[in-house]
């Protein structure tokens, strides 16, 4: 069997129309008993949440030499198979309903079939030599004639007008994966739009769109987006280096509302509402360039650089690491500062982006109650598994790393006198832990890696009571001492844009089916005790409110008092008198022009 697994992997995508996509997947022997164990992943790196793609599954049908053979389902991911032949093949059928919208899941519909393999393949856990699985895998896609596929597998052979599994005409194509985790990272991508490819620093780049309502993009919009997207890479490459990896895929799923992105070793899937790619919406367009970058830094910094015990992944139960706020955290900071480098972003996007995490970060109250490193470990049941009260208890590793990595940054160059960066640091882990590295010292990071290679930077001998702080104290970042080492301060945004209101509810709150709900409270809200998320909000002082702008209405024209609010709780409707308060001023508007250490840190690093 030499370097081949022996294990064939087929879909087919012509019954797009049904939602169904069908899987056949072809086992040969040698086999090592009487029974063939096949299993689900139930997770994938990058997504901290157990799910179940059993669930999709229907039509589930074993034959081994021409004949049916019995299976048994087993726990909520497993497949057990009685085996009739030692030497015959063991052919595996069924379909996956593919209707979860989402970078992480199977979706196909008569637009398009997105393969998102862990949703997909039944992997053979045992019943076969172990080493068969980190052996090369094969892959054969049918698909409705005229689609091309996007992906990171390598292909292997391409036959126009053939059969497909269900005997309807396709086109079929064949990739290979050279092991088992590569396997389930090969998403594909096929449908009728263009492969659209431009060649960054001699890397190829490939560019895949598809639109879930079948919206015809603005071809002057896309080709803005390339445009940045080069810049991106640019910055990235700068400070990285080229990458001598194969082709990169970059698929964009537009949708009405829908965000969220996933990378993998190659390429990345990034779903956002498609007014990003409207002309006149700078907002929208501002994070497609935010989300694209992230994913894109992310072929380094957790696809190669990964936590130490990520190097071998269990995708049958939660892997835990501390090291979140590093590899989600760190990369949404540099991701958005090689968007403003690289030219991608104004100075004025960046300012805009940043003031809306200020936001954010001062209207939790989360920091007081638990550590990056904390927030890191129990991603599974607080950031995946979030409620209405979390943001009192609990912090995103995201956001409040990314503030934190800001501060770091800030020190670090203080001290080595702009010397160096924690983009700097990055670059040097990857060069000494990551996959693909010529001259690494070992496999994967823990905290004390990059709390020594921190240490041993110029200008970071003394930072390494600065990270322990920033990543296991209870503690909100001291952000103001960061902007000022650059020439900017935090002002309040309430004094600069408008007259602040005097009456302040302290709930977010939203439009919904004609109704005012409340969905969670905002930091020292007196209304904590009272007003509970889901509510409704009917009136207040007697005057019906339908919407969130005729409430804030109302409260700009009333005085900090007591105010009569009318509210529905469990469809009771309740009347109380309440003691509003004026609405704090929160200091999250940057101020300043900045001095000669910013206009440096924004500065290309392209030659």
């Amino acid at each position: 069997m030499s370097d081949n697994s022996g294990v064939l992997f087929s879909i087919d995508a012509t019954d797009c129309a049904s939602r169904y996509l069908h899987v056949r997947i072809t086992i040969s022997p040698p086999f090592t008993g009487k029974k063939l164990t096949l299993k689900f992943p139930r997770w994938v790196p990058g997504s901290y949440f157990i799910r179940e793609p059993m669930q999709y599954l229907t039509g589930l049908n074993c034959r081994q030499g021409g004949k049916e053979v019995f299976f048994k389902r087993k726990a909520v991911d497993t497949v057990d198979i009685k085996l009739a032949d030692s030497e015959a093949e063991v052919i595996v059928s069924y379909r996956i309903l593919g209707i979860e919208l989402s970078v992480r899941s199977t979706h196909i519909d008569s637009s398009h079939l997105h393969m998102m393999p862990p949703f997909t393949f039944l992997l053979p856990t045992n019943g076969i030599e172990q080493s068969r699985i980190n052996k090369e895998h094969h892959i054969t896609l049918f698909c409705p004639q005229g689609w091309t596929p996007a992906t990171q597998l390598k292909l292997a052979n391409h036959k126009p007008k053939v059969n497909s599994i269900i005997d309807n005409q396709a086109d079929k194509y064949d990739f290979t994966a050279p092991n088992r985790d590569e396997l389930l990272d090969g998403i594909i991508e096929v449908n009728p739009n263009p492969n659209i490819s431009f060649n960054v620093d001699g890397r190829v780049h490939i560019l895949k769109l598809w639109d879930s309502g079948g919206y015809s993009t603005d071809e002057t919009m896309v080709e803005r987006f390339i445009g940045d997207m080069k810049k991106i890479i640019s910055e990235h490459h700068a400070l990285f280096g080229t990458p001598e990896w194969d082709d990169y895929i970059t698929i964009i799923h537009l949708t009405e509302k829908s965000r969220g992105g996933l990378e993998h070793l190659n390429s990345q899937t990034s779903m956002l509402p498609r007014v990003c790619l409207i002309d006149g919406h700078h907002d929208e367009y501002r994070d497609l360039i935010s989300l694209f970058s992230h994913e894109y830094l992310h072929q380094w910094n957790v696809k190669r650089l990964r936590p130490s015990n990520f190097i071998h992944y269990d995708l049958q139960q939660e892997v835990h690491t501390e090291l979140l706020w590093w590899f989600e955290g760190c990369t949404s900071w540099l991701g958005d500062m090689l968007c403003v480098r690289s030219g991608a972003w104004s100075e004025d996007d960046w300012r805009k982006d940043m003031e809306r995490k200020l936001t954010r970060h001062l209207t939790r109250n989360g920091s007081e109650h638990e550590s990056l490193a904390e927030s890191s470990h129990d991603a599974w049941i607080h950031l995946y598994r979030s409620h209405a009260f979390s943001r009192e208890t609990q912090i995103s590793y995201y956001l409040e790393a990314e503030l934190g990595i800001f501060s770091l940054d800030a020190e670090l160059r203080k001290r080595s006198k702009g010397k160096h960066g924690i983009c700097d640091l990055m670059a040097k882990l990857c060069q000494k832990y990551a996959l693909g590295y010529p001259s690494i010292s070992k496999l994967g990071v823990d905290y004390k890696d990059i709390r020594r290679e921190l240490v041993n930077m110029e200008g970071g001998r003394n930072l390494g009571m600065h990270l322990d702080d920033m990543v296991y104290s209870k503690s909100a970042p001291n952000v103001a001492r960061a902007l000022d080492f650059f020439g900017l301060d935090m002002i309040s945004k309430v004094s600069q844009e408008k007259t602040p209101s005097s009456s302040w509810l302290g709930l977010n709150i939203a439009d919904k089916g004609g109704k005012v709900l409340v969905s969670s409270h905002q930091a020292n809200s007196t209304l904590r005790n009272l007003i509970m998320p889901g509510d409704e909000l009917i009136a207040i002082n007697s005057m019906r409110v339908n919407n969130v702008k005729s409430i804030k209405t109302i409260l700009s024209k009333l005085e900090p008092n007591q105010v009569e609010l009318c509210y529905s709780h469990e469809g009771i409707i309740k009347t109380e008198i309440v003691n509003l308060t004026t609405e704090p001023e929160l200091q999250s508007k940057l101020h300043g022009k900045g001095n000669a250490r910013w206009q440096r840190y924004l500065a290309t690093r392209v030659t």
